[in-house]
């Protein structure tokens, strides 16, 4: 069966409705800097997006895949597609639409533009870390940069003149700042002399923008040990002019490339600082206080890891449900006339599971995705300050949740669709396996899963007395409550509520073990994969709701098969996933010490 090239990693009617029906993003609109943002100016920035991720970032997407980057004459070179999609990306508006007006931006809702953002990670998620770290740093440098930084690199990063990068880890620290090496030696005119070497830079040396800035975290000469003693810096591949202008080397050596077993658009770099002369950084911030302008580009890019897990397992499901219901193979199990046709693979009762699980999980998980994005909006544009605050805490314990889950169990989606082409879908002619591949990267991505739980069990749910916990607890209570009075969502509104009420005794069990942090994080994973299926579980019932208001009008524009899929996936959602909390937290309550004991010996 011939691989079918008209399968849109994008479902519009999806986008839309986790927006309009259980966002209900319409409410930005009431205050005044979204007030341009009504049904219409969506709608219309979701077609534009749609269509650029369609028209310009998918047709890179197979062909990266089998042409990695290459160094030719001592340059990196990529295919045409990729520069091609990142200046259509630049030209539409998206590399500021987030901006306020006066800034030459569309002061656009981050809701809206991640919605956008998931529409080109589906299309093709290497290809999109060029403008996301691009923005990221931009963001970092208007919130902590000089006006001379904002100026000489801010401004060219937002024209798309420059792209930019992230560059924490090191060869010998991996994924532990407290023993980054990079030093940093003051001159006498307030720069400083970057050396070192960073690792799995991500973009970290192409052709498709006039220069490279690179973020680097650095040890200025006699700063601390650990994490206090970071300071952050501004290092550009190319020395910027006073004009803005390109200038001579600023000795930054690519030492190689990392071939990743995805994202193959993604060039992913060693590099060495200072090897051949002086490289020359501009501190971001204060000394020694790297860390947390650093952290906003982290947790932004936290989110975006999750989103683009999602929606990588998202295309596997459009993809192989497109498959289900055309492949025709079997016969009904009570049929007995070996004669008769054979049936869609969709009517078998197996297939129809694989398709559930990646229905829910990956509709579970966008919905987690998008709230997280609304939060960001709540954050920052609430009308009370109470408001502000409770989307600030959310926020805190919901990143490693919206980072961690979806990497994971969307994963797991991808192996379904996988599964369901049968042996077609373990074939390079088929995209659900560049979309496993691609997927299977994003639980290291941004701290790995095991990294995010330790976050979330020793400090998001200590932090503040608890109060981050407290939010969300709150948030899911009332969520219980309303759906709770609705006929067809009590149920799963009661099972919800015994297990949020399981992970409150154990939230109790770990603020209690703050004086055996080894044991406290020693089942962190476990506690991390039970929350984010309540928080998923959470996300079904609000579209439960959303899905039951809305068939009361449900026409040919929004047809009710739609919202009965909807209701199906929470079905199964509850019904055959949410058990698993159970044992998941009785691990982590009982405090089992297996994983401090075992002896490696052992192993």
């Amino acid at each position: 069966m011939a691989a079918d090239s008209s399968v849109s990693p994008i479902s519009r009617p999806e986008m839309e409705f986790q927006l309009f029906d259980v966002l209900n993003i319409l409410e930005l609109a009431e205050r005044e800097q979204f007030a341009e943002y009504d049904r219409d100016t969506v709608r219309a920035t979701l077609e534009l997006a749609e269509t650029l991720a369609l028209d310009s970032f998918l047709p890179g997407y197979r062909k990266s895949d089998l042409n990695e980057p290459v160094v030719e004459d001592d340059k990196v070179k990529l295919i045409p597609e990729i520069g091609q999609a990142i200046d259509a990306f630049v030209e539409a508006g998206f590399m500021s639409a987030h901006l306020p007006l006066d800034e030459g931006g569309m002061q656009m809702p981050w809701s809206l533009l991640q919605s956008c953002y998931s529409m080109f990670q589906a299309s093709n998620i290497g290809a999109t870390i060029y403008y996301f770290l691009t923005v990221s740093a931009a963001n970092v440098l208007r919130e902590h940069g000089t006006e001379e930084q904002k100026r000489l690199f801010m401004a060219p990063l937002l024209a798309g003149r420059f792209l930019a990068t992230m560059c924490l880890s090191e060869p010998e620290a991996g994924s532990s700042l407290t023993d980054l090496r990079t030093k940093a030696i003051p001159n006498d005119d307030g720069t400083y002399r970057i050396v070192g070497t960073k690792m799995w830079i991500s973009g970290g040396d192409h052709d498709l923008s006039e220069n490279i800035i690179h973020l680097v975290l650095a040890r200025i000469e006699g700063a601390l040990p650990g994490t206090k003693g970071i300071s952050l810096f501004v290092v550009p591949k190319f020395r910027v002019n006073e004009d803005a202008s390109v200038g001579e080397s600023n000795n930054i050596a690519r030492v190689g490339l990392n071939h990743k077993m995805g994202y193959r658009a993604a060039t992913n770099t060693v590099l060495n600082f200072g090897e051949d002369g002086d490289c020359i950084g501009y501190l971001v911030g204060e000394e020694h206080r790297g860390l947390a302008p650093m952290f906003l580009m982290m947790n932004e890019a936290r989110i975006s890891v999750g989103a683009g897990a999602t929606m990588l397992g998202h295309a596997g499901y459009l993809y192989s449900l497109a498959y289900a219901k055309e492949r025709k193979q079997g016969r009904p199990v009570d049929g007995k006339d070996p004669e008769a046709s054979p049936i869609p693979i969709s009517e078998h009762a197996d297939v129809r599971r694989m398709l559930l699980v990646q229905k829910a999980y990956t509709e579970g998980a966008l919905a987690l995705c998008l709230y997280a994005a609304y939060l960001v909006d709540e954050e920052k544009t609430a009308k009370s300050q109470e408001d502000r605050d409770t989307a600030n805490a959310l926020l805190a314990i919901l990143t490693p949740i919206v980072k961690s889950w979806p990497s994971e169990f969307c994963l797991e989606a991808n192996k379904m669709a996988i599964q369901v082409l049968g042996g077609y879908g373990y074939t390079i002619d088929y995209p659900v396996e560049q979309y496993y591949r691609d997927n299977r990267l994003n639980l290291i991505h941004e701290g790995t899963n095991g990294i995010q739980a330790i976050d979330l069990v020793s400090r998001k749910l200590i932090s503040r007395g608890g109060a981050y916990w407290q939010a969300l607890k709150a948030q899911i209570v009332a969520e219980i409550e309303e759906c709770s009075a609705i006929e067809q969502l009590a149920p799963h509104a009661a099972s919800l509520t015994q297990s949020l009420d399981m992970a409150d005794e154990t939230v109790t069990v770990l603020q209690g073990l703050s004086g055996d942090p080894s044991q406290q994080t020693a089942n962190a994973s476990f506690f991390q994969d039970a929350l984010g299926h309540i928080c998923v579980g959470w996300m079904w019932l609000r579209q439960g709701r959303a899905s039951l208001r809305a068939l009361d009008g449900a026409d040919a524009s929004n047809p009710a098969e739609f919202y009965r899929g909807k209701l199906a996936a929470m079905r199964y959602f509850f019904r055959y996933e949410l058990g698993r909390v159970d044992h998941w937290l009785h691990i982590v309550r009982d405090e089992d010490r297996l994983l401090e004991e075992v002896d490696t010996a052992c192993l």
